[in-house]
């Protein structure tokens, strides 16, 4: 009689961890989803860590359920070619309904695009309107490209308490941001009357 093998004994350990199914990858939170776009690692999440298994999810979530962090992902996958074939103009209609929802990293990433003309054409009027608005929510790379603009000669002169305003009240424990805030604020003021830079360093909502 011919002993019973064990299913298991057939095949090395090592040949068993190839037939492994990857375990499943949890969608992301709102404010985790934020927080990678921040960083700007979140294509490199979606492609090379949750290898692309999610997806269908972000769709859906950028479809269906119009989630603004969701759209700008979507948006940004569909702009690079990441884990869906490229459509840059379909990506950046999603960027623009995540924009729309007012989410400051959309308006932001929009403006810088039409400032330097990233996937569409250069359009200065359009680069403040995104930027302004972004940096009227906090945003400081959006803060500092609206100074940074409106120095350069463009914009107009209205929008230089504005954005004084916005950089004066930003709170940051970097060195380097704070010596590059306070670069900008000395040539905004350079260009400012005095009541003017005084009213725009009144506290925020005041």
């Amino acid at each position: 009689m011919v002993a019973s093998v064990g299913v298991f004994s057939l095949f090395s350990t090592s040949a068993i961890a190839q037939f492994r199914v990857p375990e499943a990858v949890q969608l992301y939170t709102d404010d985790e989803l934020v927080r990678l776009i921040r960083q700007n690692t979140h294509l490199q999440r979606v492609r090379d860590i949750d290898d692309c298994q999610l997806y269908q999810d972000i769709q859906a979530q950028a479809e269906i359920e119009r989630r603004p962090t969701y759209q700008f992902l979507y948006g940004d996958m569909l702009a690079y070619a990441v884990c869906y074939e490229r459509d840059v103009a379909l990506g950046v209609s999603y960027m623009e309904q995540a924009a729309q929802q007012g989410l400051p990293e959309a308006l932001e990433q929009l403006g810088r695009y039409y400032h330097v003309g990233q996937l569409v054409q250069p359009d200065m009027r359009r680069a403040i309107l995104y930027l302004r608005e972004a940096a009227s929510l906090g945003n400081l790379p959006a803060q500092k490209r609206f100074a940074q603009i409106l120095l350069n000669g463009h914009g107009s002169a209205l929008d230089f308490e504005a954005a004084y305003h916005y950089l004066h009240n930003t709170v940051t424990a970097d060195t380097t941001e704070h010596r590059e805030i306070q670069r900008l604020l000395n040539a905004l003021e350079e260009k400012m009357p005095t009541r003017i830079v005084e009213r725009a360093r009144l506290p925020l909502n005041s």
